[in-house]
């Protein structure tokens, strides 16, 4: 906020509800007074028009009415009001009024009064122009270089100047690229008229130019006979603003400070007459209008510039030399000269306040009185401490900003799942291959302990299962009031769901004594739906393709006791075995074994076993618990199914492989369609019929390439989102059965299915192989890496890879299955020891380079990761120095000594394991990898006399095995080994 304030010297408020703008304001000898004085002249977008002559009051005599000469209704709105010369053979001003469909000029005469009313003025028409086209603005001034008066241009909202001399229509001119009106103002200097296009920059047109160009109506009207002659109007020069134009202005003052000022919606420019920029000042805040009045030094400008913040602002070029505070938004400022006072600011707003002010402050009086000097009372400053610290802890302890949190909930929220299906039927689809599509009813009870406004209930379930509606409005409940919204769940689609649980939310307000509207609070539940609502029982099959075995430590269990409602169809009267036949889907198959305590789940179908097993394991907990067993345990065997895992995988990356393939087909398609309509319009439009060269047959059949393509894309996209409902499934699926393989805690359980399961949805940008593959990857690399040290290098590195459709999914099922791996081998599933590992200074050294580091597998295993090539031609470079292996060699000894001996033992096979991966390298190819040997003990060198050892005896190796036959296990190790270099010795 200013220090100082606009002094107001004169004021007026016009009129009730009326509207204005830029334009609406000038300032002028418009009755051509003998003193030379000028009158403010106003027009509204209602068509009034009002002349003042301001001066200043004095109290208790006269007020507005005493300054306004003048008040007409016109018949149209007013856009703009300027005063000049714009009658012929008279050097008198005269007022040009621009509606938007009409340019009146008149005369404003007055006549001395002889009587106590005072003087009497007119206002006389004197021409006026009928425009064809509706008007947006105007400018005036000498075109063309003619003196003694002035011509008008006038912009039309389509882009066209139309030029008016005096009482005559000169020609019209359409601009070139013209999509939007911007502002356009007249320079003298060059006579040129200079706005700004919709291509936000600015453009200098010459009137000569304009002139001599082509016709506007020989443009526009088609059945006009063409005129010839004409040139193409092109600008003279153009600036760039990059940002909309909300004023121009040239001033005139002084030759000196020729320049240029326009203001955009964020800075100021200031050009010189050819089009080079001079300065330009970067505005903090929105402006309004400005208006360039006044050149105090040579080669500078001083400017008036009004914001939204209401704030006048004095500028001298870029330097803010005043500034003062008005009482709203100008909308338009002019300067003028009054018989009282000169240089008078008057500024207009957009709802009517008219105001005449001056720059300047008022001296102030007040002087701060004398406080007597006294010793401080300590202890009556502590006590008075000590009381207002604790009103602001009473003060923070009952303040009720916010719901209080009490012990009880300002509501509850009780989901409960009908016990049997509903008769008839809600479900959109009647039948699925021949079965019966079943709903179930599910009743949400809605208790309030505190009033509550604007409720709203939303219900989420997982595709394809879907509710009869989702969405209920509750209405205000007061407290101890409770509602019921009841809905029905089914299957609409032709797969299983991946989870049949839904969610619940419900968003209400809650008032309180400081916000009466009310606070928003969100609650949530949950709810789980029965198993039979996506299958019916079903004789059991004997045989089937996909098997699991489950392991307790209890004795079997009548199948028939723990799922009651599939008896209906099973012929098994011992309770041994039970069917479940999915809706649209293969038929699950559980068998209890007689003789031991395991229970075995078939299918045809991977994924579909997923809801079977995990509602068999959640019915085995709640038997046994009601029979008050503590102890029971159940395991999983193994092996893990990974290979039936990755036909899913595979299934679901094939499809997404082909949403890709129809999307650049569609694309191509496209740019076919449009090219063939480009060539057909310009045939058409061609005043020389030329034949179409089955043109048109070309494009019927590009149309129906792409409304095929556009089909086929909508059905693989249905596939493509069953795919990623049986891919979750199955995720689910191998997460229980690693969970029951490895006896994984909850925690544990969670981290493995966040990683595995990363996205609940497939999008074109991100989907579910990058985004598991970068997840498994950080968990490889971090808690189940090989040691401390592998660990504090990754979490050492700088930068990560962008996430991209991969080419194939071989390197997610590798790093999938070694994550199994490294799970079995006793790897601890944490997110806590990320952040106790220490990073070394030459592993954080050798991490600088960025990239992604390699995984870290164990010896044996037989695979090795690859290393970034930024960080293998750091590796190059920056190899040791002989004595700086020297000095490491003793410091490894010393470790090795150090060491006990079982990892000593335990580095053994790791040796000769590497030995047999250099041996069968050497076989397959012996050339060719005596030479890499030879390049690659250079480079991975560890300053250890075993590893020099190894390399030589690679080269040993590699001689003697020129004549021997490469086995097709060796050879299948090498293949991968070429594919990705050693990171083990890096």
């Amino acid at each position: 906020m200013s220090l100082f304030k606009a002094r107001d010297w004169w004021s007026a408020s016009l009129g009730e509800g009326e509207e204005f703008d830029q334009g609406c304001l000038c300032v002028g000898n418009v009755d051509n007074s003998g003193n030379g004085h000028d009158k403010v002249v106003v027009g509204s977008y209602m068509g009034m028009l009002r002349i003042f002559a301001p001066q200043a009051s004095k109290s208790g005599e006269g007020g507005v009415t005493d300054t306004q000469l003048l008040e007409v209704q016109l018949q149209n709105a007013i856009i703009q009001v300027e005063v000049g010369k714009f009658v012929s053979c008279s050097d008198l001003l005269h007022l040009a009024v621009l509606h938007p469909r009409k340019l009146s000029v008149y005369s404003v005469s007055g006549t001395a009064g002889n009587v106590e009313h005072g003087d009497q003025y007119q206002l006389k028409l004197v021409y006026e122009h009928n425009l064809k086209r509706t008007a947006c603005s105007m400018t005036y001034g000498t075109f063309g270089g003619v003196t003694g008066h002035h011509s008008v241009c006038i912009q039309s909202m389509d882009g066209m100047l139309m030029f008016f001399e005096q009482d005559s229509y000169s020609f019209g001119r359409f601009l070139p690229g013209f999509l939007l009106p911007g502002p356009l103002v007249y320079n003298t200097r060059t006579d040129s008229f200079l706005t700004v296009s919709s291509a936000r920059q600015l453009e200098s047109y010459k009137y000569e130019t304009l002139a001599v160009a082509t016709e506007a109506e020989s443009r526009q009207d088609p059945d006009l006979p063409p005129k010839t002659g004409g040139k193409k109007l092109t600008p003279d020069w153009t600036f760039i603003l990059g940002e909309q134009a909300l004023d121009l202005s040239v001033p005139s003052f002084s030759h000196s400070s020729a320049s240029i000022f326009i203001l955009g919606e964020r800075n100021l420019y200031c050009l010189r007459d050819n089009g080079q920029i001079r300065f330009m000042k970067k505005l903090e805040y929105n402006p309004s209008c400005f208006l360039p009045y006044a050149s105090v030094m040579d080669g500078t400008t001083n400017l008036l510039l009004g914001n939204h913040t209401n704030m006048l602002l004095v500028y001298q070029d870029v330097t803010l030399k005043w500034a003062a505070q008005l009482a709203f938004v100008p909308v338009a400022v002019r300067v003028a000269n009054f018989p009282e006072l000169k240089g008078v600011v008057v500024s207009l707003s957009s709802d009517g306040h008219l105001l005449c002010s001056y720059m300047g402050t008022d001296p102030s009086f007040f002087s701060t009185p004398k406080v007597d000097a006294r010793e401080a009372d300590y202890e009556q400053v502590d006590a008075e401490m000590k009381k207002l610290q604790k009103f602001i802890r009473e003060a923070t302890r009952t303040q009720d900003i916010l719901p209080k949190s009490d012990a009880e909930t300002d509501l509850t929220v009780k989901a409960a799942v009908s016990s049997s299906m509903d008769t008839p039927s809600q479900a959109v689809i009647p039948d699925t291959d021949g079965l019966s599509v079943p709903s179930v009813t599910v009743q949400v009870k809605i208790k309030a302990s505190c009033v509550l406004q604007a409720s709203k209930l939303m219900v989420s379930v997982q595709a394809p299962l879907a509710v009869t509606k989702d969405q209920f409005v509750l209405e205000s409940m007061g407290v101890g009031s409770s509602t019921v919204v009841s809905f029905s769940v089914f299957l609409n689609g032709r797969y299983p769901p991946a989870d049949l649980s839904g969610d619940i939310t419900v968003s209400y307000s809650s008032p309180t004594e400081l916000n009466p509207e009310g606070v928003p609070r969100v609650l949530q539940s949950k709810f789980s739906l029965p198993l039979l609502l996506v299958c019916t029982p079903s004789p059991p099959a004997k045989t089937s393709k996909f098997k699991i075995s489950v392991d307790t430590n209890q004795p079997p269990v009548n199948l028939n006791t723990i799922f009651p409602e599939f008896l209906v169809k099973s012929e098994d009267k011992d309770g041994n075995a039970v069917a479940f036949q999915f809706l649209s889907g293969a038929s699950v198959t559980v068998v209890a074994s007689k003789t031991s305590q395991r229970y075995r789940v078939q299918s045809d179908s991977f994924e579909d076993m997923w809801l079977v097993v995990k509602e068999l394991l959640h019915r085995f907990d709640q038997h046994f618990s009601k029979l008050g067993v503590k102890d029971f345990r159940k395991s999983f065997s193994g092996p893990v199914p990974l290979q039936d895992y990755f036909l899913s995988v595979d299934n679901h990356f094939q499809l997404r492989l082909t949403a890709q393939q129809y999307q650049d087909l569609l694309s191509e398609r496209a740019v076919q369609f449009r090219a063939i309509q480009r060539r057909l319009l310009t045939r058409f439009k061609d005043k020389t019929p030329a034949p179409l060269q089955n043109l048109d047959t070309l494009l019927d059949a590009t149309y129906s390439q792409v409304i095929t393509l556009a089909e086929a894309a909508e059905e693989n996209h249905t596939l493509l989102e069953e795919a990623f409902v049986r891919l979750r499934s199955a995720t689910h699926l191998l997460v229980l059965l690693l969970s029951l393989w490895q006896n994984l805690t909850p925690d544990q359980s969670s981290i493995l299915e966040a990683a595995l399961l990363p996205l609940l949805q497939d999008t074109p940008q991100l989907g579910w192989e990058e985004s598991c593959d970068a997840a498994v990857t950080h968990l490889l690399r971090t808690c189940l890496s090989r040691s401390p040290k592998d660990q504090a290098a990754s979490l050492a590195q700088i930068g990560s890879p962008l996430l991209g459709l991969p080419r194939d999914t071989t390197r997610l099922k590798k790093h999938i299955t070694l994550l199994c791996e490294r799970i079995s081998k006793g790897g601890q599933l944490t997110l806590a020891s990320e952040t106790n590992v220490q990073v070394p200074a030459h592993i954080q050294n050798l991490a600088a380079p960025g990239g992604v580091e390699p995984i870290a597998e164990g010896a044996g295993e037989g695979e090795e990761l690859e290393l970034p090539q930024d960080a293998t031609k750091f590796l190059k470079k920056k190899q040791p120095s002989k004595k700086v292996k020297k000095v490491k060699e003793k410091e490894k000894r010393e470790v090795s000594r150090e060491q006990p001996e079982e990892t000593r033992g335990a580095e053994e096979p790791v040796k000769e394991a590497r030995r047999e991966k250099k041996e069968s390298r050497s076989k397959e190819e012996p050339k060719k990898e005596s030479k890499k040997e030879s390049s690659s003990s250079k480079e991975k060198k560890e300053s250890s006399k075993e590893k020099k050892d190894k390399d030589r005896e690679g080269k040993e190796t590699s001689k003697e095995a020129v004549e021997k036959k490469a086995s097709r296990k060796s050879s299948v190790k090498v293949k991968e080994m070429k594919n990705e270099p050693h990171a083990e010795d890096g």
